[in-house]
């Protein structure tokens, strides 16, 4: 079973449990490489910002605990999913997907706050941009955050901003990292507000 296949088939699940989304500005998905980045809210976020997406593939970071069962370690590897450790990420966790971009066809889907529960964002996403030379494009999803209202089908919207470039001749350093935070955060605050400028998140595991 390829990537392409299993990401159907998740639209067609998907599309009967909730019906049908919205996926705003499309048309700003590039061709080439870049990393999708996000604000994360809900365990299946993602699955729609790559479906929304296709036929352009993507390679995601998970939690290496994600990967003790061989079921879930098989599917996952099926879908482009390769294990971080977090607690000790070391040099692989931007080695490989640095080199993913470089190398593949495939892009890659960050969220630089690293977990749905906290909103500080990371500098993992720009330095992966930085050393892989692909710009960052910013998305964001508004609707349900558990399953039981993913059912009840209460509306799916995601969109899709314009990308945000690295300098790759300068410093990532704080003042530079703190800049670019603040690209991110702007854009994603954009998008949120194209949908609804009322919107505001609200952590459903709390």
């Amino acid at each position: 079973m390829s990537y392409s296949f299993l990401f159907r088939i998740g639209k067609i699940l998907a599309y009967i449990l909730n019906g049908k989304p919205k996926f705003m500005h499309k048309e700003k998905i590039l061709k080439d490489n870049f990393i999708l980045i996000a604000p994360h809210r809900t365990w299946f976020d993602m699955i729609y910002m790559a479906i929304g997406a296709l036929p352009k593939q993507f390679t995601f970071m998970a939690k290496k605990e994600l990967f003790n069962n061989k079921f879930s370690a098989w599917f996952l590897k099926k879908v482009n999913v390769f294990p971080i450790d977090r607690k000790n990420p070391g040099v692989s966790a931007i080695k490989k997907p640095v080199n993913q971009l470089r190398k593949t066809d495939k892009s890659l889907v960050m969220f630089p706050s690293g977990t749905r529960h906290s909103n500080k964002l990371k500098s993992g996403a720009a330095l992966i941009a930085q050393l892989s030379g692909v710009p960052m494009v910013p998305v964001v999803y508004q609707g349900p955050l558990k399953m039981i209202d993913l059912i009840k089908r209460k509306k799916v919207i995601v969109n899709y901003g314009d990308p945000i470039y690295i300098d790759k001749n300068r410093k990532l350093d704080n003042d530079y990292q703190r800049e670019i935070e603040k690209q991110m955060q702007d854009a994603f605050q954009k998008l949120d507000d194209e949908i609804n400028p009322d919107y505001k998140y609200i952590d459903a595991s709390k």
